[in-house]
């Protein structure tokens, strides 16, 4: 295993066109360098942007709303690689009632370089993936803050266009289609309780759920449990401006309207799955090595059934998943409005070309395997080598 990694650092090396900053995206959930006392998202007790950087990359890890919406989120990455005050845009924080530049959110640049000169790959895992792409989009578009009088918005992300400042987004067990799991995941907030179990983590400082938009705050001396609670009925929740529509099967299918595959961006996803077809049924169920936190979860989406709002239904081909997410969603956008994104297998023979998904599949691996915790030391290997790998794939690309 050790040679195969001196092997692929070397292909990099040899083959390198750019050299351009990778900048990891969390998902939902998700929380910064600087929380739950260390334990890393990129890596748990193995950091995964140290092990990115020796092979010689240039890495910056970004926090943004563990549980905020897409747009919210995006924004949040442009301010902290360009830094300054956070604006949601006008025409947003009227119609979702919020604080449009909250206090608290003002960042100092860790990329200000940042231009279509010096463009970025962007890594998101889970929700992270629908985040880059909404950054992209967000860049690229002309956004208004009144939309009858064609008014644009005054920010400095929002109020122009800027192209070409993304090489590449490569999505890691992404929702992108949704999940059938959505109201579980976001309602019942898993796995930061494990988390803190396992980063030994006492007190109040170890987690933020970054909602100053909606006026909502950690409380002085506040028990885990309070402040968890207070987040669970928040009345956010009820609002479309939140990660528990954008992972919906509704919302998912509407961000896909308008985050369309760009034809000067390269897109990558991971596809995960930790289950196999039950003998003689239709249903998935885990495969043995999944772990217990991720065995209920698994075995109810390998066997839900879920909803659009016009009243269709998944089929059988969503129940494999990786305990969050169906793996048939992972594969790239294909339920917009205007159709399916261009979706292709991977194939490390034939030239890459921008504009189209390239999809690679990582199995036995599960949702959170893959970025290096709960599985085995066969499974963190496995993940550890995949991003080494795609880290210099990332280097190969050509340059602006």
């Amino acid at each position: 295993m050790k040679q195969l990694s001196v092997i692929i650092l070397f292909l990099g090396c040899i083959t390198a066109q750019n050299n351009y900053p990778i900048v990891l995206i969390h998902g939902f959930m998700g929380w910064g360098p600087n929380e739950l006392g260390g334990y890393h998202y990129w890596g748990g007790r193995k950091d995964y942007v140290e092990m990115l950087e020796l092979d010689g990359h240039v890495v910056f890890v970004v926090s943004v709303g563990p549980v905020s919406s897409n747009w919210e989120r995006a924004i949040e990455v442009y301010y902290q690689l360009k830094g300054g005050q956070v604006d949601y845009g006008r025409n947003h924080s009227e119609k979702h009632n919020i604080i449009q530049e909250p206090e608290g959110k003002s960042y100092e640049a860790i990329y200000p370089e940042w231009d279509e000169n010096h463009p970025v790959h962007l890594i998101g895992h889970s929700m992270g993936g629908q985040t880059a792409r909404m950054l992209n989009y967000l860049l690229t578009q002309e956004i208004y803050e009144d939309e009858e009088n064609k008014v644009r918005e005054q920010s400095d992300l929002l109020g122009g266009v800027q192209r070409n400042l993304i090489k590449s987004i490569t999505a890691i067990s992404a929702p992108h289609n949704g999940t059938t799991l959505t109201e579980v995941v976001t309602k019942t907030i898993p796995f930061i309780q494990y988390f803190v179990g396992v980063a030994g983590v006492v007190g109040t400082q170890f987690y933020n759920f970054d909602l100053e938009q909606w006026g909502f705050n950690r409380k002085e001396d506040e028990t885990w449990a309070s402040y968890i609670n207070r987040m669970r009925t928040h009345d956010a929740w009820q609002t479309k401006n939140m990660s528990s529509w954008d992972l919906s099967l509704d919302g998912a299918q509407e961000l896909n309207g308008f985050l369309q595959a760009e034809p000067d961006v390269f897109y990558f996803s991971f596809v995960t799955s930790t289950t196999q077809r039950q003998p003689g049924f239709q249903i998935h169920i885990p495969i043995e090595g999944t772990p217990i936190l991720i065995r209920t979860r698994s075995k109810l989406l390998g066997s839900r059934v879920g909803y659009w709002s016009d009243g269709s239904q998944t089929d059988s081909l969503w129940y494999e998943n990786d305990g969050v997410v169906n793996t048939i969603s992972m594969y790239g956008p294909s339920t917009g409005s205007n159709g399916p994104d261009p979706i292709v297998e991977y194939d490390e023979n034939e030239l890459l070309i921008p504009g189209q998904w390239y999809w690679i599949k990582v199995c036995p691996m599960d949702h959170w395997n893959i970025i290096g915790h709960l599985g085995s030391k066969e499974r963190m290997e496995a993940a550890r080598m995949v991003l080494k790998a795609h880290g210099n794939r990332l280097k190969t690309l050509p340059p602006n």
